[in-house]
Order: C-alpha cells, then sequence, then structure tokens
C-alpha cells in the first residue's frame, strides 16, 4: 500500500472543518431542537457535540497513524468483505448528503431570489449549486484547494458573523422557555449523530497530516466551533420566526446578498467533502474506479436526486446514521484502542463475530430510541456494543473467515 504524503497541517484542517460544519443542513438540524427552549436546547447542542467530536478526533487519528482512509481502517475489525459492506452504506450516505445539502441551499437561494428579484427557479438554484461543487473537485486536494479552501473558511466566518448579529439582535431568544413535545435525550441525540455523520469520512483527511496534534487539535476544534455555532443559529431562528432557514430574517435586514454567498460557500466546502469520501468509499469497493470521478458521479447523482426529494425525513436520516455508525465504530475503537488490533490483516476476508455484533448494535439502538433516554441512545449503545466485543474478541479468529480457508475450500 503507498504511504499518503503527509502534508496538511492545524490550520488547514481547521478550516477544513470549519468549512465542513458551515451549513444549511447543521443550521436546519439545530432547529429541529427548537420544542427544548434555548437553554435547554443549548446543554444538549454542547453535551452532544462535546461527545461526538471526541470520537471523532479518535477515528481521525487511527487515519494518521496507519495511513488509512476512514472506510480502509475498517477492515482492521471487519475485514476485507466487511469493509466492502460498510463502503457501500457510507456511498449511500454520503449520496443521501449531497443530496440534502444542495436541497437545502436551493431551498434558501431560491426563496431569497425570489424576493429580491421575483425568480423563482429552484430546479435552476439546484444545478447551479451542484455545478459550484463539480468545481471545487477538480481542483483537487493540491495547494490551490489548500488556499481557495482557506479564503472560503476566512469570508464563511465573516459572513457567519454577520448573520449571527441579526439572528441574536432579538435577545428575547435567549429566555424562550421549551414548548414540549421533544424529551431532552432527543435533542441531545439529533447532536450527537452530526459528528457521528463525519467518522466514516475524518480519516481520508487525516491519513494526509504531518502531525497527530495538528489533526486532532485542527479537525476537533474547527467542527466543533463550526457545528455548535450553526446549530445555535437554527436553534435561535426557529425559536423566533418558527422554521430553521435564517434567510428570511437576513432579507428583512436587506442582507439577501450576504445570504448568497453565505449558503454558496457552506454548501460547496461542505458537500465537496461529501462528494470526495463518497469518491474514496468507491475506489475501497472497486479498486480499479478512480476517486475523483467518483466523486463527480456522487455529485451528479445528489444533485438529480435534490430535484425530487424533500426534506420531510431529515430527522429519520439523522437517526439511521446514528443507528449504522455508532455500533461500527464501537467496535472499531474498541479493537484499536483496547484490544491493541492496530494492523490491516491481509489474509481476514470477514470477522463474521464482528458483523454480528454491530447488527445487534444496530436493533439496539433503535429499542434505544423508544425508552427516550437523557443520554440518548449513541452513548449506551457504543458503549454495550465495544464491550461486548471486547468479552468475545478472543473468539474472532474462530468466527472468521480466512483467505487461506477460500483456497482451500476451493
Amino acid at each position: 500500500m503507498q504511504t499518503p504524503l503527509k502534508t496538511i497541517r492545524f490550520p488547514h484542517f481547521f478550516f477544513l472543518w470549519f468549512g465542513a460544519a458551515v451549513s444549511m443542513a447543521e443550521i436546519l438540524a439545530g432547529g429541529l431542537l427548537a420544542p427544548l427552549g434555548f437553554q435547554d436546547g443549548l446543554l444538549a447542542i454542547l453535551g452532544g457535540h462535546a461527545l461526538g467530536t471526541v470520537l471523532l478526533v479518535l477515528c481521525g487519528l487511527i487515519g494518521f497513524r496507519e495511513g488509512l482512509s476512514a472506510i480502509e481502517s475498517t477492515r482492521i475489525s471487519f475485514g476485507v468483505y466487511g469493509a466492502k459492506l460498510f463502503s457501500l452504506l457510507n456511498i449511500l450516505q454520503l449520496i443521501g448528503w449531497t443530496s440534502i445539502m444542495i436541497l437545502a441551499a436551493a431551498r434558501s437561494l431560491n426563496e431569497t431570489s425570489r424576493q429580491l428579484w421575483q425568480i423563482d427557479q429552484y430546479g435552476l438554484w439546484c444545478l447551479l449549486v451542484g455545478a459550484l461543487v463539480l468545481l471545487w473537485i477538480v481542483l483537487g486536494r493540491e495547494a490551490g484547494w489548500k488556499k481557495a479552501n482557506m479564503a472560503a473558511a476566512l469570508l464563511l466566518f465573516a459572513l457567519t458573523v454577520v448573520m449571527s448579529s441579526v439572528v441574536f439582535a432579538d435577545t428575547t431568544v435567549l429566555s424562550k422557555p421549551a414548548a414540549g413535545g421533544m424529551p431532552f435525550g432527543a435533542g441531545f441525540e439529533l447532536s450527537v449523530v452530526m459528528p457521528l455523520s463525519w467518522l466514516p469520512l475524518i480519516a481520508d483527511y487525516t491519513r494526509f497530516a504531518r502531525s497527530g496534534q495538528g489533526a486532532a487539535w485542527g479537525s476537533g476544534l474547527g467542527y466543533f466551533l463550526g457545528s455548535c455555532w450553526m446549530y445555535i443559529i437554527g436553534l435561535s431562528v426557529a425559536l423566533v420566526a418558527g422554521q430553521a432557514d435564517p434567510a428570511g430574517m437576513l432579507l428583512a435586514a436587506n442582507l439577501g446578498l450576504s445570504v448568497l454567498a453565505i449558503v454558496l460557500l457552506a454548501t460547496i466546502t461542505t458537500t465537496f467533502m461529501d462528494a470526495y469520501s463518497a469518491g474514496v468509499s468507491v475506489h475501497t469497493l472497486l479498486p480499479g474506479f478512480n476517486e475523483k470521478h467518483a466523486a463527480l458521479a456522487v455529485t451528479v447523482t445528489g444533485t438529480l436526486l435534490a430535484l425530487g426529494v424533500d426534506m420531510e425525513q431529515y430527522e429519520d436520516f439523522l437517526l439511521l446514521i446514528g443507528s449504522v455508525f455508532a455500533p461500527l465504530f464501537a467496535i472499531l475503537l474498541s479493537d484499536y484502542f483496547l484490544l491493541g488490533n492496530r494492523q490491516l490483516r491481509p489474509g481476514l476476508m470477514v470477522n463474521w463475530l464482528a458483523l454480528v455484533i454491530w447488527a445487534l448494535g444496530v436493533a439496539l439502538y433503535y429499542q434505544l430510541l423508544k425508552l427516550d433516554l437523557v443520554i440518548g441512545a449513541t452513548i449506551p449503545v457504543m458503549f454495550v456494543t465495544g464491550f461486548a466485543y471486547i468479552l468475545v474478541g478472543r473468539f474472532a479468529a474462530k468466527w472468521s473467515l480466512q483467505k487461506d480457508s477460500l483456497k482451500t475450500s476451493a
């Protein structure tokens, strides 16, 4: 396996992950917590993101240390065929995210253009956003991309400050009480699953880091600050205006062009990462397929889907991601950091024991959601799944398919 070139530093990671976190999808997710009120919503956001970001950083460290992409690292615990299964699931997840990002952006842009210029062309905005993401992918990960991404993140930061000043001009939002209808645990879970959704992606970037500290602190701080900020904006706008899209408030403040800039930059920087990592997963599934070509294909597919889907099932989509990836990475993190299995085993084709425990973890996740636990479903599912794998991990060899056994059976 070719050793990846270690060139990315702390500032690049910080701006990369800050830019990834600043998106309409995260603002809309924050708006889902409005029934909790501002104070409980804020607590759920900070607590959920703190937990999720720690898990995100740990997965990123595996990529840095072993030089593996996020999905390739699952071969450590699940084997070659297991990694291919998760590659397929990750591709589907990322096509979904690409579609949601483009859809959310196009809706906000269309509303802005409709109010400013009486132009109502949702489909055209979908195509425009998709085209700009394609352009970003073509730039690639070279020096030009680093500079463009840092410039975009800096401009995005400035525009986000402007957006925040408008949103929080109404200080009554800080004392908005809970309206009811959502348990605290549900809000906590919706905060955890957002960083969790990046677990299958982070190592695609940290494997190119110059240092583990730069990768960990840059990625962790950039994502935590950016994502919490977006969630808080979404929560606040939903409490004041009844819906999380801040476009209306910015338009009322005569900042229509700022809306266009924020939405376009936020969507491009985030959707690029989704599409690129989908390309990495396609390459893991089909080694002969070029990563960049796969990323372009995912973007085109997501753009076409955005023309025909809606946001009604967004919350269910987030919980689906949590159900799949929480037990998956609980097993990988337990295997790597606690059991000490830190190398790819070329002969391991599939670890049936790990797959069975993962499947049970997925089922347990949905059962725990029904209980409305204060700490959500992710923490207990990861604890139970990881602990179960540690207990029976020594029997994994008996429950695995090895390359030698395939040759013997042939």
